[in-house]
């Protein structure tokens, strides 16, 4: 898998990821994979599954 205009990848979360998220929403959709590196590397993320519930009420 590749980064394209529909997919996009970053080692770790930033809050600035929102405008991501709202820009994949407000065109043809796409997906954003945190813990990949942009070689398409599984880096890992910690703490996953705090993550996993901070997003959505950040979204």
């Amino acid at each position: 898998m590749k980064e394209s205009q529909n997919i996009e990848f970053k080692e770790s979360w930033r809050d600035e990821y929102i405008k991501w998220i709202c820009g994949f929403a407000n065109a043809s959709g796409g997906k954003l994979y945190i813990g990949i590196n942009d070689k398409g590397e599984v880096s890992g993320v910690p703490d996953s599954k705090k993550l996993l519930e901070e997003i959505p009420n950040k979204v």
